[in-house]
């Protein structure tokens, strides 16, 4: 059977998987496991080197050093320790990747553009590793100082599961379990690592089955099939679409999830069920729950979040959702999703909170 092949996401992710990736992911898992049983103490720079040679390897020496720059003027930045200050440069560094001079230049160090590519995406999932560390370093005071040197730093951002796409984890997470000593059994770590290995295997199989036979993807990018369907095979299709998007992110977020645990790390919980949710809040607190995390830790909370007033909530979830819509490319279909979560999570809450009043629940 043919397969669809209009879902760039799993084509190009699967592709890579198979050259590259999937092989230098094992090499983290050796390096890691190694380091885990002879010199638990230096695990974290460990890891750090081999992910600094694995993105050299993949990226070549300009995407490397591009990586590191970012890293480094991130840090020079976070030195002011003003959360302001670390947010232009975030958003100055991101701004970066769209500028077509730039983007003109980068094509030129690749023989393909799934090379480019592959460079944007890492450098795009990087700025949210950068701005997560110094922020941290903007919040902590001097006794907490030694977690948050350049070395710490690089460790973050070179961490080699979760470099390409994620998971995002927060650096103040990361560095506690990094630092964290535990007894390392052999044994155990294998039984986690069969059970991981099934599982994702499962789930490719379900996304493969579902690539090959459904042409969900395909279907949407022709008028003519959607015009002609009925509203109830349209629901159908749209259903089939978010069930295809929640099982490609049990591999992509599966995979990187499973060498956390072998690290010793709690990776974020995977993407649950979009069938079993009813809501906009909750279909954002628990589908990508690295970057929710993110959001509310970093944008959210500091800009009031719900503990403001009415006007001062709306602020910070539009200013929320604005980012997200920037971070994913800015196009103008981005800028439509975005608004219109924002507006889905705000009708939701104002519901709630109608629903939640005194006169309100006498009524029901």
């Amino acid at each position: 059977l043919s397969q669809d092949p209009m879902d760039f996401e799993w084509s190009y992710w699967i592709e890579w998987g198979r050259q590259r990736i999937l092989w230098l992911l094992a090499g983290h898992l050796l390096v890691s496991q190694v380091s885990r049983l002879l010199v638990e103490e230096y695990k974290p720079w460990c890891l750090m080197v081999y992910g600094m040679a694995a993105c050299w390897l993949l990226l070549g020496i300009k995407g490397f050093a591009v990586i590191l720059l970012h890293a480094t003027i991130s840090f020079a930045v976070a030195q002011f320790q003003l959360s302001l200050l670390t947010w232009l440069c975030s958003l100055f560094l991101l701004s970066t990747l769209r500028i077509p001079a730039v983007e003109e230049a980068k094509r030129k160090w690749y023989d393909t553009e799934n090379e480019y590519y592959l460079l944007l995406f890492s450098v795009s999932v990087r700025c949210l590793f950068c701005t997560s560390f110094s922020l941290e370093y903007c919040w902590h005071g001097p006794a907490q100082k030694s977690f948050h040197s350049f070395l710490w730093m690089l460790a973050y951002v070179f961490y080699y599961p979760t470099f390409h796409n994620g998971p995002l984890m927060n650096f103040d997470e990361f560095s506690k379990q990094m630092r964290r000593k535990e007894t390392f059994s052999l044994k155990t770590n294998l039984s986690i690592f069969i059970v991981g290995i099934v599982r994702i295997f499962f789930w490719w199989c379900l996304a493969e089955l579902m690539i090959h036979l459904m042409y969900i993807h395909a279907l949407y990018s022709s008028a003519l099939p959607l015009e002609a369907a009925s509203h109830w095979a349209l629901g159908g299709l749209a259903l089939a679409q978010v069930l295809f998007f929640y099982v490609k992110y049990l591999v992509l977020y599966g995979v990187p999830a499973l060498l956390l645990q072998m690290d010793g790390l709690k990776p974020p919980a995977l993407p649950c069920c979009v069938s079993l949710m009813h809501s906009f809040t909750k279909m954002w607190r628990s589908f990508d729950v690295g970057l929710h995390r993110f959001l509310v830790r970093y944008i959210y909370v500091p800009m009031g979040g719900s503990q403001s007033s009415l006007l001062g909530t709306l602020f910070s979830t539009a200013l929320t959702f604005a980012f997200v819509s920037y971070w994913h490319g800015g196009q103008s279909y981005l800028w439509y999703w975005g608004a219109l979560n924002w507006l889905g999570v705000i009708v939701e809450n104002g519901v709630k909170r109608i629903l939640s009043l005194s006169l309100i629940q006498d009524l029901i």
